[in-house]
């Protein structure tokens, strides 16, 4: 949720105001693109003003579609400026909900962590690895910060490796081990004056950094354009001339997997997928003043797609439906192994 951006290279409090100005031309995506506002604004220590975000997003009348992280950012951001029963009374709230999304359980487990709270940080992270992970043969992605996290506290609280701890220790793709990066003893390494000391420090500190930085940027994919069957069907009889990118619906599936696969290949992270429809796409084509016809404007829609949120991550997990619409999984779809 947190622009992965450092903050002498960006005008936060503007950024904050073009995300609300985004969120009154696209409505539909207002959600997303506050709470991006919200985190600009607490990168720029604006934290009231970020909390009067929250509250309008918790206010509106439309149903939201994640209450309980906008809940628990609210709770992280007000603890940082001095509201700590406020907080702490949101948090509680939060963990009695019991939320199927991981999101807000690391978030407030790690408000209570940043804060020293190190045993009902480890009890949250707990709970929602209980919740969330029990009797899953693969842990989702977006649970991995959980069983990360949980690993870090029992560390600092020098508590014995569990079946999860080894299970996070497995997911951890990192050349520095969960164990190394998550020792507490490490922060004395800092203040040694054995340069070799220094340079094992720095290097686990880059990967820490390399993975964190991964996780935050994932919701900002380089993003490839699909047009389900019947939208393609629509776009064409309006327009006609883009027949010429879209000769088939086979073939644009087949761009679709081959383009992804060679981005991939070539080590461009953080793919994903995003949805058109003929109507955003024609608002989007008028916003820019020009016209649906060109096919310039295409790759620009995508990336505006995936800006505001609606990309979803390529390749999908093992197991789950292929990113085209069919039932069949991923793997037995357009995941297959090419020959």
């Amino acid at each position: 949720m947190r622009p992965d951006t450092p903050a002498e290279n960006v005008d936060h409090t503007a950024e904050a105001a073009r995300l609300e100005r985004t969120a009154g031309r696209y409505p539909e995506d207002a959600e997303a693109l506050l709470l991006q506002a919200a985190a600009h604004l607490e990168l720029a220590g604006d934290r009231p003003a970020a909390t009067a975000l929250y509250d309008r997003l918790l206010s509106a009348p439309d149903p939201l579609e994640a209450p309980h992280l906008v809940r628990a950012l609210k709770a992280a951001n007000l603890w940082e400026y001095g509201h700590e029963a406020e907080a702490r009374a949101i948090i509680e709230g939060v963990r009695t909900a019991a939320p199927r999304d991981p999101a807000p359980w690391v978030i407030v487990a790690e408000a209570l962590e940043s804060h020293d709270e190190l045993e009902a940080a480890h009890d949250a992270f707990t709970q929602g690895a209980t919740l969330l992970l029990t009797d899953v043969p693969e842990p989702p992605y977006a649970t991995h910060p959980l069983l990360f996290g949980r690993h870090r506290v029992r560390r600092m609280l020098g508590a014995a490796h569990d079946d999860w701890d080894t299970l996070a220790d497995t997911l951890h793709s990192s050349s520095v081990s969960l164990d190394e990066l998550h020792d507490p003893k490490r922060v004395w390494s800092l203040g040694s004056d054995n340069p070799a000391e220094l340079e094992a420090e720095i290097s686990r500190l880059r990967a820490e950094l390399g993975a964190h930085r991964e996780a935050l940027s994932r919701p900002f994919p380089v993003a490839v354009l699909h047009w389900p069957a019947t939208e393609l069907d629509e776009l064409l009889s309006a327009y006609p001339s883009l027949a010429t990118e879209y000769p088939s619906r086979e073939q644009h599936l087949t761009t679709i997997e081959s383009s992804l696969r060679e981005l991939s290949s070539s080590g461009t992270a953080n793919l994903g997928i995003v949805t058109g429809t003929v109507p955003s796409y024609e608002a989007f084509a008028a916003s820019e003043a020009s016209s649906p016809t060109e096919v310039e404007l295409l790759p620009q829609y995508a990336t505006t797609l995936a800006a505001r949120g609606r990309a979803t991550a390529w390749p999908p997990e093992r197991g789950t439906a292929c990113w085209c619409g069919t039932a069949q999984p991923y793997e037995d779809c357009h995941g297959k192994p090419t020959t």
